[in-house]
């Protein structure tokens, strides 16, 4: 028996409309080709399986076993080459469409919003429709196409995108600094006022960890003020309130515009990372592709891997 190789793909494709039509005439007319044409085909092709493909009478054409085991193994394979032919579409199709976008408020607001008016002018079909929540949704539940997030993905469902560290630094307003000086360890900071941030979903504060060598610090700071939002504590914090924790993608503005120092950089350390996930079903989702691929630079234009290194920290 001959080989099938890629070439006898067109006389598969003949094969199977013949059966799914159950003449020579119906198949010729939808390959647009002369019965006779196809007959020759479908009999070359038994030739080269050495198989009897058809029972064969004046008025009606009939799968054989064999025959009727092929035509479920093309069909198989047809299916999958027209996933191929959609993926490729997908691909290469222009974002166009509502893509529906869940993140946290500060991912939303220091990340995301910034970076959707250039999402937009380079396409312009695209509509953008962002969901911003501490709770965590269900994706595939509520009809989002992609979701930021802080941690890696649990559900084994979605499918996810490790993004940028996200990495927390304590800051404080310079005239704060300029009043009560700059701590030089972690150990300082009992001297300090301290401003910290509280979960909304769980109601537990965050805990400050810093480390440096071999020495790691990890506690809850006594703090005289405590906000239940990440921008509560950036205004706090650039108000002159004290010395505070936050991301460094959601202090880069303050920092960039003199408003905040960096304090301790050199025991920051990374708390998790930023992750992009989405359903498997929007895995070749044009629009999820260019979203992400704009988080990812604006993360980092954002700074979110260190603080400025010239801080006088430690």
């Amino acid at each position: 028996m001959e080989s099938i190789g890629v070439q006898s793909l067109p006389s598969l494709i003949a094969f199977a409309r013949v059966a799914a039509q159950g003449s020579y005439v119906g198949a010729a007319r939808t390959l647009s080709v002369s019965p006779s044409a196809v007959s020759k085909i479908v009999q070359r092709l038994e030739a080269r399986l050495q198989l009897r493909l058809f029972t064969r009478t004046t008025r009606s054409l009939t799968l054989t076993p064999e025959g009727r085991e092929l035509y479920e193994r093309v069909q198989r394979l047809l299916h999958e080459l027209q996933h191929i032919e959609q993926f490729a579409a997908a691909r290469l199709a222009e974002p166009a469409g509502v893509l529906k976008v869940a993140a946290s408020l500060p991912v939303g607001t220091h990340i995301i919003g910034p970076l959707l008016p250039g999402l937009r002018q380079q396409y312009p079909q695209l509509r953008i429709d962002l969901r911003l929540s501490d709770r965590l949704i269900d994706l595939v539940e509520e009809g989002i196409d992609v979701a930021v997030r802080v941690g890696d993905p649990k559900d084994s469902t979605l499918v996810g995108r490790r993004l940028a560290p996200n990495r927390l630094c304590t800051y404080a307003a310079p005239a704060y600094l300029a009043r009560h000086g700059m701590p030089r360890s972690p150990d300082d900071l009992a001297a300090h006022t301290l401003v910290n941030f509280r979960y909304q979903s769980s109601g537990y504060p965050l805990r400050w960890l810093f480390q440096q060598g071999s020495q790691r610090w990890d506690f809850v700071p006594d703090a005289a003020i405590v906000a239940d939002m990440s921008d509560a504590v950036l205004a706090v914090l650039v108000a002159g309130g004290g010395i505070g924790t936050l991301a460094t993608y959601i202090a880069a503005e303050a920092v960039a515009r003199g408003e905040l120092v960096p304090v301790l950089a050199d025991y920051a350390c990374d708390n998790t990372v930023l992750t992009a996930v989405w359903p498997r079903s929007r895995q070749n989702n044009p629009g999820v592709k260019v979203f992400v691929q704009a988080v990812v630079e604006r993360l980092g234009e954002a700074g979110t891997t260190a603080p400025p290194a010239a801080t006088g920290a430690g």
